[in-house]
């Protein structure tokens, strides 16, 4: 099953954590905040198999639940 992701830079805190946890998922911008760097934040590309375990480690340990994730494209 596939799985898409993107941040909501609305709600990111800048806290660090999801590029810590998936790293080859998430970078920052210039502001700090999280974004996806699969597809500069669109979610329009999914998420390689290999990395959903850190995907899920990512969304599910999100404070601000910013990090979103579906299994069909955003938008």
């Amino acid at each position: 099953m596939k799985y898409y992701t993107l941040v909501d830079k609305e709600t990111c805190i800048a806290c660090g954590l999801c590029g810590a946890l998936a790293p080859d998922i998430y970078d920052y911008d210039d502001e700090g905040l999280a974004f996806s760097i699969l597809d500069d934040n669109k979610g329009h590309v999914s998420v390689p198999d290999h990395h959903i375990d850190d995907l899920m480690d990512a969304h599910e340990s999100c404070p601000t639940e910013s990090i979103k994730i579906n299994h069909k494209r955003f938008g």
